[in-house]
C-alpha cells in the first residue's frame, strides 16, 4: 500500500477525527498530500500534529458554500491540483423515528449530509477534469437496509447512494471516476455518541458485534485501507460502485445465541 497514492493531492471533509482521521493517515502513509477540511478546531490540529506539516487544515462548515469554496481554493493554491475529493464529512443524531425528527433536526442532517458533496462538485470539478481524479462519497449500509430509529440519517444516506451512481455517469466523459463507501458499524466517536443514547447502551457493543457476521464491530482502519484502493488506480476501472466494508452485515439475519 506504501506509496500507492505518491504525488495525489486528496482534499477530505470530516477528516480530523473518527473514519476520516483513519483515512487521513492512511492516505498519508500511501504518499499523498492532504486538505482536510472539518469544523473542530482542536481536532483539525490534533490531526495536523500526527500526519506532518507537509499537509494542511481548514476550518469551515462544510453545508456553508463560501467556507467550501475556499477549502477548495486553499488545495488549489497550495498544490496546484486536486486529484482525489473524498466526501466525508457526516452527522448521525438525532436517532429517532421520522414523525419525532423536527424540521431543524431534519435539514440540519439533510444539509450536512449532502449539500457538502453538492459543494465540492460544484468548486472541485474542474480540476479533477483535469487530473482525471475520482470521487469517494462515504455512506452507511443504512442506506441501503435502513435502521429503526434512525430514519432521517437512513434517507441522506440513500440519497448519497443515488448521488454517487447519477455523478459518476454524468461524470465519466470526463474520465473522472464516483463511487462510495458503506460501513455498518464502526467504532467511532460518532457511534459511541449513538450507542449512549440508545434505550439500552449497555448492550449496544454486543449488538454491534453480532450484527457484522465476521464476529467483531471494526475500527475505523478496516474502512480507510478499503478508501486507499478505491481512490488509487489498482481501483481505475471501478466507478459507480457502493461497495460495502461491512463484515457482511448485509447478508441477513442470523442467530447469534
Amino acid at each position: 500500500m506504501m506509496q500507492q497514492l505518491a504525488n495525489k493531492v486528496i482534499f477530505l471533509t470530516g477528516g480530523s477525527m473518527g473514519i476520516g482521521l483513519e483515512c487521513a493517515k492512511k492516505y498519508a502513509e500511501a504518499g499523498a498530500k492532504l486538505v482536510i477540511m472539518a469544523n473542530d478546531k482542536a481536532s483539525l490540529e490534533t490531526a495536523i500534529a500526527i500526519l506532518g506539516k507537509e499537509h494542511s487544515a481548514f476550518f469551515g462548515d462544510i453545508s456553508n458554500e463560501l467556507d467550501v469554496k475556499n477549502g477548495i481554493e486553499l488545495a488549489l493554491n497550495k498544490y496546484q491540483k486536486i486529484d482525489v475529493i473524498h466526501n466525508n464529512a457526516g452527522i448521525a443524531n438525532p436517532a429517532k423515528p421520522l414523525h419525532e425528527t423536527n424540521d431543524a433536526e431534519w435539514q440540519n442532517l439533510f444539509d450536512v449530509n449532502l449539500k457538502g458533496i453538492l459543494y465540492t462538485t460544484r468548486f472541485g470539478l474542474e480540476s479533477l477534469k483535469q487530473t482525471q481524479g475520482c470521487i469517494l462519497n462515504t455512506s452507511s449500509l443504512v442506506g441501503e437496509i435502513g435502521q429503526e430509529n434512525h430514519a432521517v440519517y437512513a434517507a441522506t444516506k440513500g440519497a448519497v447512494n443515488a448521488l454517487t451512481k447519477s455523478m459518476a455517469l454524468d461524470y465519466a466523459k470526463y474520465k473522472i471516476r464516483v463511487n462510495a463507501i458503506s460501513p455498518a458499524g464502526v467504532w467511532t466517536p460518532m457511534l459511541r455518541q449513538w450507542g449512549k443514547a440508545q434505550e439500552n447502551p449497555e448492550k449496544i457493543e454486543k449488538y454491534l458485534d453480532d450484527i457484522h457476521i465476521l464476529g467483531h464491530c471494526p475500527e475505523g482502519d478496516v474502512i480507510a485501507d478499503a478508501c486507499v484502493f478505491m481512490v488509487s488506480e489498482k481501483a481505475r476501472f471501478i466507478t459507480g460502485h457502493i461497495l460495502p466494508v461491512s463484515g457482511g452485515a448485509e447478508l441477513g439475519y442470523r442467530r447469534t445465541d
